[in-house]
């Protein structure tokens, strides 16, 4: 039984071509840690989406994230992710520059790396978008809980995040430049 959000155009690949690809080439995805700011530009909360894991059956934390389509812009994709995670009124601001703050490699076997995706071999471009409008948690999302730096920083908040995501997550505090304790 599979609990992953059906995908809206099932027109790219069907879910047995998609296991296919899958176990022959690496999958591109878009990953975005979702941020609110204060006047100043600095960062004052992190979202976090809470879901249950298809692999584990654990309740656990996650960003925004998806398949780049083929053919799709960056942004393209990351705006479908977004909206398709946070709702239409997250309103989110997409960066400038479409250079990630992170590439990160997720391998289908423990021990490659720090990072693991039991499905795939897989690569996501990560970025902090910041959002100034209302979330409303969508398709496999059960919530979204806003967080300070220094609460998303802690090694309670890693442990409840899949695959190395944890670690992503430090990443992304010490390159917003608030990576608390």
């Amino acid at each position: 039984m599979t609990v992953r959000t059906p995908d809206p155009n099932p027109g790219w690949l069907s879910d047995h071509d998609l296991d296919e690809t899958r176990n022959r080439v690496p999958m591109l995805y878009v990953e975005a840690v979702p941020v609110r700011m204060d006047p100043d530009g600095l960062v004052t909360e992190v979202g976090l989406l809470l879901r249950g894991s298809a692999h584990t059956g654990a309740i656990t934390r996650s960003f925004v994230s998806g398949r780049v389509m083929h053919g799709e812009r960056i942004r393209d994709a990351l705006m479908r992710h977004l909206e398709k995670d946070l709702g239409p009124t997250a309103f989110p601001v997409l960066p400038v520059s479409t250079v990630p703050f992170a590439v990160t490699e997720y391998f289908p076997y423990p021990g490659a790396s720090q990072f693991f995706d039991a499905r795939q071999h897989a690569v996501a471009l990560a970025y902090v978008v910041p959002v100034s409008g209302e979330c409303q948690p969508r398709q496999d999302a059960l919530e979204l809980t806003w967080l300070t730096p220094e609460e998303a920083s802690t090694d309670a908040v890693s442990a409840e995040m899949e695959g190395g995501r944890g670690a992503l997550l430090r990443q992304a505090l010490g390159h917003l430049g608030v990576l608390g304790g």
